[in-house]
């Protein structure tokens, strides 16, 4: 398992782990109940401090994609949820809004956006539904 963590980007680093596990997860990287690495060995890995990966396990555990089994490990969650909660739904939805407005005033068309929209949801294994 690699991770690509990038100090310079505006992303906080916990939020870059988050986002590259449930990243990992949708490409089918890392499969349901494969073991993480400890908060330790991550942080030794992609040289950052342990509070950091903790707060990002701490997180991903809350939205339960992983689960934390005393003595045994951290895990990818067996039945990870994909639920539909509304608060997420429409914080995505006001991000696109903002996502379309500077699309716009970047001079980037409608068509390029599908496109790498559609580019995306292929990097994730193919998975063009449409919900």
């Amino acid at each position: 398992m690699y991770f690509n963590i990038d100090p310079k980007k505006n992303v906080p680093l916990y939020e870059q782990i988050i986002q590259q596990v449930k990243e990992m997860v949708a490409k089918g990287i890392l499969q349901p109940n494969e073991k993480l690495p400890s908060v330790r060995e991550l942080s030794s890995q992609i040289v950052i401090n342990p509070n950091t990966v903790s707060k990002a396990y701490q997180e991903l555990e809350r939205q339960e994609v992983i689960v934390t089994i005393r003595g045994r490990g951290t895990f990818i969650n067996d039945a990870v949820v994909q639920s539909n909660d509304p608060k997420k739904t429409e914080a995505i939805r006001e991000a696109l809004s903002q996502l379309v407005i500077d699309s716009h005033y970047a001079g980037i068309e409608k068509q390029t956006l599908l496109k790498w929209i559609e580019n995306f949801y292929t990097d994730l294994g193919g998975k063009n539904d449409e919900r």
